[in-house]
């Protein structure tokens, strides 16, 4: 995986609540401005979950504040999937969709095959080891495509 550093990342998902947050906010917290990132889903029709927030607060990343939006609510609100180096797909459904915006701009795509934690475990706690799973494969699978964390991420 040792490609060239792309300017944006655009991290997918099925729908912007679990996956792809972390991955945004991950992406954030070792890179700073170095690389522009966002995250989407191919959907929009739930908001950021409770236990992807909390696991992502236990590596003090803060995903509280984010607002869930779709590929299509991205390129509504001006943000064009054009204008991205790379889309990191993270769930079959999102590779799809991706893999259409080829078609039409001069964008990688790269899939990432990471689980879907949610509707796993019986209580909090079991629940909890699915996300933290989730959260530490994105984790590992980034420092590994874009090497060790930039120093001073201001």
């Amino acid at each position: 995986m040792a490609n060239k550093t792309p300017g944006a990342v655009l991290f997918a998902c099925d729908h912007n609540a679990v996956r792809s947050p972390m991955a945004e906010g991950l992406m954030k917290k070792y890179y700073g401005q170095k690389i522009f990132v966002q995250s989407a889903g191919v959907r929009h029709d739930i908001e950021i979950d409770g236990f992807a927030v909390a696991v992502c607060d236990e590596l003090d990343v803060k995903l509280e504040k984010h607002q869930s939006r779709s590929f299509d609510e991205m390129e509504e609100w001006g943000d064009q999937i054009g204008g991205y180096d790379l889309i990191i797909a993270l769930s079959p459904a999102s590779q799809r969709a991706a893999l259409e915006y080829t078609r039409y701009f001069a964008l990688e795509v790269e899939y990432w095959p990471i689980f879907d934690p949610t509707g796993l475990g019986e209580n909090r706690e079991e629940k909890l080891r699915a996300y933290r799973q989730a959260r530490d494969q994105i984790d590992q699978l980034i420092l590994t495509r874009f090497g060790p964390p930039v120093e001073d991420v201001t």
